[in-house]
């Protein structure tokens, strides 16, 4: 143990806390392995183990302290990109058929779909430009 040096048992202990990122998709132990990696290199450079343990630790607490808030903002974050009927939301659309409260049909990013209005007292007529406010099943919401 003593023929090899310590920043050797570190990189090791950084690749075996990889090990647990990879399995179970916690990101704080690949911050622990940095704080490792960081270790390492303050072996590598001559300083003794207390200060080695100490860059682990302060490396490892400031990256879990500033990453792990941000990581968890990101993951509760909606994403940008909007699919399926979110996509077709605050899109406009083209009258084919007299939209009233009762129904009607319109032409809405190239397809042709049912659609009654928001307003059950307003009618469009064909040609009109309206807004798609929701979608209900197979049915476009319209203002």
């Amino acid at each position: 143990m003593n023929d090899i040096d310590a920043w050797v048992w570190w990189l090791v202990g950084a690749a075996a806390l990889g090990i647990p990122l990879v399995v179970t998709a916690m990101p704080e132990f690949g911050m622990l392995a940095v704080g490792a990696v960081a270790a390492a290199v303050a072996a590598a450079l001559g300083l003794d183990a207390v200060l080695q343990v100490l860059v682990f630790v302060v490396v490892s607490v400031a990256l879990i302290a500033v990453v792990r808030p941000i990581a968890a903002r990101h993951s509760r974050q909606r994403p940008q990109l909007a699919t399926g009927i979110d996509a077709l939301k605050g899109r406009q659309a083209v009258v084919l058929e007299r939209v009233d409260g009762s129904g009607g049909r319109i032409k809405l990013a190239g397809e042709v779909w049912s659609a009654r209005a928001l307003d059950t007292g307003r009618a469009y007529e064909v040609g009109q430009e309206v807004d798609v406010v929701d979608i209900e099943g197979a049915t476009a919401i319209v203002i």
